[in-house]
């Protein structure tokens, strides 16, 4: 206290500007601080345009060019708005020449400056700043730059875990700046149409009780009840389906969501849903609100116009057509069964695998110009298939007047019309043949030879194919565990006219399932849910949890679903995964600002990484060294 009032003192005593120069200047150890008094911008650096020509304005940013031609300075200045040219003249002082000279790539500075017009010669009509520049009066470095481990461009060439090691730097770029943004405007459009739309956004714990919902939990120990553990969410599930309990009939939230499993191109350990639940809804309630949404997100985040509706497609439809539950519709390429054209053929390898029950599809790669089916290609694709399960891939050559040629033209001798007929091939095409006597297998196998024939012929129309894959199985059955479990989660309506007898033949139950596919990516997933207990417990029986585990993992919602539960159901879209899309990226790493890399590390703050055993010691772990092999 009395060295407050000594000081209040001694500031009434001491002259102002004589204060001022000691706070700017103070030392520390005999060096001076450098000044944080530093000239605040007026404008952006991607602000300014002709008609501010002969203002003098301040400009606060990062040096991404500096070309240095003697007395004569030009410096592309860059923020998150953009890049201004900012020229150092001949005539400049001195001093003002001299700090220029100082000046390297990624120098934080401070210009002031009058606007000028460019010579009509000289208007860079690439830039939005193109037809001025910015005449400098006065330079100040307000922060210097070590060597740079990389050039800050829009897409640089650095391998990812140096891109990630230094992803501050990484973020400069104008492709990281503008795909943040671009998710910045995806978030924002969302919110502004779930409000008007009457949902309550509402937060869910990030710390809940551990369920099993798949994937493997992340645990958060507890200090203060020794052996015992939170878990992060893999999903809000269960608390959003308590909130419709609760009577919140329109609950959305972005949530974040955590998975302990290996990290792919399009999945992370930690990522971000749009999570939305509905009360008194049905199927069609819940998809017609995606359309709409995403209608009004495209047209205002793109200027993209989306169908009012998308295109429906049956699960086991889009896995014979496509291949997968997930298809690409941008391109053509449907898969058809060929079983009928195999049994009248002399194949007999193919035959045997219908004998045994299997089954035989086919595709048409359409003649594309500039490509050529090369043994060395034709190879690739059967080892594309081949990952799949099916072990080789025959193929026929389609010439004039439907004459065969390939590996599989002996088989179908005498039937080349009927065969090019049935598969619409024409002259060019190629036929290409899969089989398996696992129907997934065989599909799955089709699927990954359709999927690579779109990326390689370059036949894939630009733009967005969203469509929705409904009435997906609602159980399958776990080879290796020999129990049944649940397609999707253990909390999805059956459809009604399976419900009462789900127990009699599980394979053939469809649930109210839908997902929203976009460009052969999952991006959504939701059902209608279930909300009578009997029904949620006989669920848990087929799934292999006895009614006292399906009471001890998930008590508490069977408890509330006790008092006046209302039909419900909702969804959930990928944020990541759609802002990947909307930016025709490959990875979510590319959408997210500080990801993991592919072995679930950040090579930026070395995380996962050791503690010390004081904290270990208060949430009383004891770590267990791997054996020394």
């Amino acid at each position: 206290m009395r060295s407050c009032k000594l000081y209040a003192n001694v500031c009434i005593f001491l002259n102002v500007k004589c204060l001022k120069r000691i706070l700017l200047n103070a030392t520390i150890g005999g060096k001076e601080v450098l000044s944080m008094n530093f000239d605040q911008r007026t404008v952006t650096c991607g602000q300014l345009r002709g008609a501010d020509a002969g203002k003098t304005v301040v400009l606060n940013g990062w040096v991404h060019r500096d070309r240095n031609h003697g007395a004569l300075h030009f410096i592309n200045l860059r923020d998150r708005y953009g890049i201004t040219q900012v020229v150092v003249d001949d005539d400049a002082s001195p001093e003002l020449q001299k700090v220029a000279s100082e000046l390297r790539m990624e120098y934080c500075i401070a210009v002031t400056g009058i606007v000028r017009l460019r010579p009509d010669n000289m208007i860079n009509h690439d830039m939005p700043t193109g037809e001025i520049e910015v005449k400098a009066q006065k330079i100040s470095i307000l922060s210097k730059c070590a060597t740079l481990p990389f050039m800050i461009d829009s897409e640089n060439a650095a391998n990812e875990d140096l891109r990630l090691k230094y992803r501050f730097l990484d973020l400069r770029s104008s492709g990281m700046q503008d795909r943040i943004r671009l998710r910045h405007e995806f978030i924002k459009a969302i919110r502004e149409y779930l409000y008007t739309e009457g949902f309550y956004e509402i937060e869910t714990p990030t710390l809940i009780r551990s369920t099993p919902e798949g994937a493997r939990d992340f645990l958060v120990p507890s200090r203060k009840y020794p052996g015992k553990f939170y878990a992060l969410p893999q999903s809000p599930q269960l608390y959003k389906q308590l909130l419709m309990v609760g009577g919140f009939d329109k609950y959305f939230q972005i949530a974040r969501c955590y998975r302990d499993e290996d990290a792919r191109g399009d999945r992370q350990l930690e990522f971000t849903q749009l999570d939305v639940e509905m009360s008194f809804v049905k199927r069609d309630d819940v998809l017609s609100l995606m359309e709409r949404l995403f209608g009004h997100v495209f047209k205002e985040v793109m200027n993209y116009e989306l169908p009012a509706h998308f295109r429906r497609i049956d699960y086991y439809d889009a896995m014979n057509t496509y291949g997968c539950d997930k298809p690409d519709l941008r391109f053509g390429c449907e898969i058809k069964d060929v079983s009928d054209l195999v049994q009248k053929s002399t194949f007999e390898a193919y035959k045997t695998i219908l004998a045994n029950k299997g089954y035989v599809k086919a595709i048409c790669a359409p003649k594309t110009e500039g490509f050529d089916f090369t043994r060395k290609y034709l190879d690739e694709i059967a080892a594309t298939a081949k990952v799949y399960g099916a072990q080789f891939v025959p193929f026929l050559k389609v010439g004039a007047n439907n004459a065969l040629s390939g590996s599989a033209a002996k088989f179908f001798v005498g039937m080349e019309s009927e065969v090019c007929s049935f598969m619409g091939a024409k002259e060019g095409d190629v036929i290409l043949m899969v089989a398996h006597e696992n129907w997934k297998k065989c599909c799955a196998s089709a699927g990954a030879v359709r999927s690579k024939l779109g990326k390689d012929l370059g036949i894939i129309r630009p733009g967005f194919e969203f469509c929705w894959i409904v009435d997906f199985p609602l159980f399958e059955y776990n080879e290796e565990e020999g129990h049944w479990e649940a397609a999707h989660h253990m909390f999805s309506m059956p459809q009604a006219k399976y419900i009462d007898t789900l127990e009699q033949n599980p394979g053939e139950v469809r649930g109210d399932l839908y997902d929203m596919v976009v460009n052969g990516y999952e991006c959504a997933s939701g059902s209608i849910r279930i909300h009578d207990v009997d029904l949620q417990k006989r669920i848990f029986r087929i799934c292999n949890f006895s009614d006292e585990e399906g009471e001890k993992k998930f008590g508490f919602l069977l408890n509330a679903f006790k008092f006046g539960p209302p039909p419900h159901g909702g969804i959930a879209p990928g944020i990541d995964r759609m802002v990947m899309i909307m930016s025709e990226q490959s990875s979510i790493k590319e959408v997210i600002a500080f990801p993991k890399n592919s072995f679930a590390v950040s090579p930026m703050d070395d995380c996962p990484n050791d503690v010390d055993q004081k904290q270990l010691d208060e949430l009383h772990l004891i770590i267990k060294k791997d054996e020394e092999k």
